[in-house]
């Protein structure tokens, strides 16, 4: 399936339906695909599973799907700046993994290159290799569903633990560039998961900044090749928003 030009994000994601599986591309607010975040919220689907470095912040990013109580799970590297993320996992009304970020980035690439699943050192002797880490609590702040064991072996005199791929029934991605074949070039660190998440999903859906014709873009300067990819939508260039702002009072200037 080769990749087709959409005319508008609405379009792009008008297919996704209750209770789809979405890897997100993004760190932070950083190379996240809002365009399309924001008209699959647009869109009435709930039920989602995403996973994401991280679930953005309360009111921007994967934050307006979360706000709304769309998302069901997430599996994630870190909560972040997202109170209402925090708010919810310990309340019990949303499902979380939590695994290490390294990890989770070889779980997307893993997935997206067909490799069902890896040994890694990353865990070993924690929850993570045991289990019983917290997804999900009762209201009542007892665990309702725990991590279960996951398969340890040892090579070379080392221990390593057994972690699965990630497919997702979508991706969505954002980059600085792409053509009508579906290639893509990220600009500088907005690069991070996007890559990654575009690999792992089996319809892969591009916002680009400015879309091109086919042989515009140097093959040398592709850094994701265009069968990843199933549908491209050109949003316009994108204001990223700062995180967390923090300042100091520069050495002998008075207040």
């Amino acid at each position: 399936m080769g990749t087709r030009v959409v005319e508008s994000a609405a379009e792009a994601v008008a297919d996704i339906g209750h209770g789809a599986t979405i890897a997100v591309g993004g760190f932070g607010l950083c190379g996240i695909p809002d365009a399309l975040i924001a008209a699959l919220a647009d869109s009435g689907a709930g039920e989602l599973e995403v996973f994401s470095n991280n679930c953005g912040v309360d009111d921007h990013g994967l934050g307006i799907l979360l706000g709304p109580r769309r998302i069901r799970r997430v599996t994630a590297s870190y909560v972040g700046e997202n109170k209402e993320f925090a708010r919810q996992y310990l309340a019990g009304e949303l499902e979380v993994e939590l695994t290490p970020q390294g990890t989770l980035a070889e779980r997307l690439r893993a997935g997206g290159a067909g490799i069902p699943a890896f040994f890694t050192p990353a865990g070993v002797g924690t929850p993570i290799a045991d289990g019983g880490l917290p997804w999900r609590y009762h209201p009542d702040g007892t665990v309702a569903i725990a991590s279960p064991p996951k398969e340890t072996r040892e090579f070379g005199g080392k221990h390593y633990v057994l972690e699965t791929g990630i497919t997702a029934d979508f991706a969505l991605v954002h980059a600085v560039l792409g053509d009508t074949d579906g290639n893509l070039v990220f600009d500088k660190a907005a690069m991070n998961f996007n890559p990654l998440a575009a690999m792992a999903g089996r319809v892969t859906i591009a916002q680009v900044e400015r879309l091109v014709e086919p042989g515009e873009i140097d093959p040398a300067q592709v850094h994701l090749p265009g069968i990843f990819v199933q549908r491209i939508v050109e949003t316009g260039p994108q204001q990223t928003r700062i995180e967390k702002r923090t300042t100091r009072e520069q050495a002998g200037v008075n207040g």
